[in-house]
């Protein structure tokens, strides 16, 4: 496998994914797994678990020395590429290797929507199509984005494997909701990024706060966006019922799960699925999310009501103030329908999908 960054260097979806992705198939048994990205691999500690070096350095001085490690590739059967900018060409001492792509969102128009010139991101896809190349596999984490990939990359739909992701159902566990005269808390973990709503929230946060004096709305991430959401949170006058958390660890976060009394995921574009609502849900705390991309999958078949209209402020506001009446699956529920989604399940299908490339 190889990746972009591991989690502990680089926190982000996609580190998570890779990172636990490459846990669970360590599990599997008969199984022999090596996994190569930058930054610290302390956290994955296991057998197979290799750096590139440090997550700092020009995007050209990583990608040409993530290209030129070819050591890991000499006894494998098949190469499973996580980030299309990072790694060696799939080619060993016997030959063409087996390539599966794992296709976690569209790079290229990512970039856009972050403000990219054009040039930028055109080159960006023509990289992309360049390190697609060839792939007998592709995986994507819900049908949104094996729709994406196949009309805007051009990949026939039988070549594209649909495997939902798993959640470390030991990381997290399912505390009753806080009780006493304490703030109603209201959590959103997220890359401070335009694509990922988070002002579509503060727009209809006074309409919260107007009918629940006393929710607070904690915003847990880092990004781009940062200071421009500040500003807005800021011009709404509410006060210390919005408060930037930034990043934080782990530990933290599991804390910020049990104060709270639910999540919000409100992305507005270019959602593979969501791994944030899976951890709300393992933490007994039922996200509310938009119909964007995959996000509706994470709450299938707990509660339809959860999935408001991307974008919609009103509609957001009025399911948040519902939730805050009450209006929610229990945290035994939500941890229920948590445990549907197991890493090991995840490992064992794409264990399958190597094994019937691979011959």
């Amino acid at each position: 496998m190889t990746g972009s960054e591991w989690f502990a260097s680089a926190p982000g979806g996609l580190n998570r994914y890779f990172t636990e992705l490459f846990q669970a198939l360590t599990r599997q048994s008969g199984v022999s797994v090596s996994a190569a990205a930058f930054g610290s691999v302390a956290e994955a500690a296991l057998p197979g678990a290799l750096s590139w070096g440090g997550p700092g350095g020009s995007t050209m001085r990583r990608a040409r020395t993530a290209f030129l490690d070819r050591a890991a590739l000499r006894e494998a059967t098949v190469l499973d590429r996580h980030f299309c900018l990072y790694g060696p060409a799939a080619v060993n001492r016997r030959g063409k290797l087996p390539l599966v792509v794992h296709f976690h969102g569209p790079w290229a128009a990512e970039s856009r929507l972050t403000g990219a010139p054009e040039f930028a991101a055109r080159a960006k896809y023509l990289i992309e199509r360049v390190r697609y190349a060839g792939a007998d596999r592709f995986v994507v984490l819900s049908t949104h984005f094996r729709d994406v990939l196949s009309s805007d990359y051009r990949v026939p739909a039988d070549r594209i494997a649909v495997i939902p992701p798993g959640v470390d159902l030991t990381r997290f566990r399912a505390a009753p909701m806080p009780t006493g005269p304490t703030t109603r808390t209201v959590l959103c973990v997220r890359r401070l990024e335009r694509r990922m709503g988070i002002d579509t929230l503060l727009r209809c946060w006074p309409e919260v706060v107007a009918e629940h004096p006393d929710a607070r709305l904690v915003i847990v991430g880092t990004g781009t966006a940062e200071g421009e959401l500040r500003l807005r949170a800021a011009g709404a006058g509410l006060g210390d019922s919005i408060v930037f958390a930034g990043h934080v660890t782990d530990a933290r976060l599991t804390e910020l799960y049990e104060r709270c009394e639910l999540t919000v995921v409100p992305t507005i574009a270019l959602e593979g699925f969501g791994l944030i609502a899976l951890e709300s849900l393992a933490a007994g705390r039922a996200p509310i999310v938009t119909d964007c991309g995959g996000l509706p999958d994470s709450v299938r078949g707990l509660d339809p009501s959860l999935v408001v209209a991307s974008g919609d402020p009103d509609a957001l506001g009025a399911r948040i103030s519902a939730a805050l009446h009450g209006n929610l699956p229990a945290p035994a529920q939500c941890r229920a329908h948590a445990e549907t989604f197991s890493w090991d399940v995840t490992a064992t299908r794409h264990v399958a999908m190597y094994r019937d490339i691979g011959r």
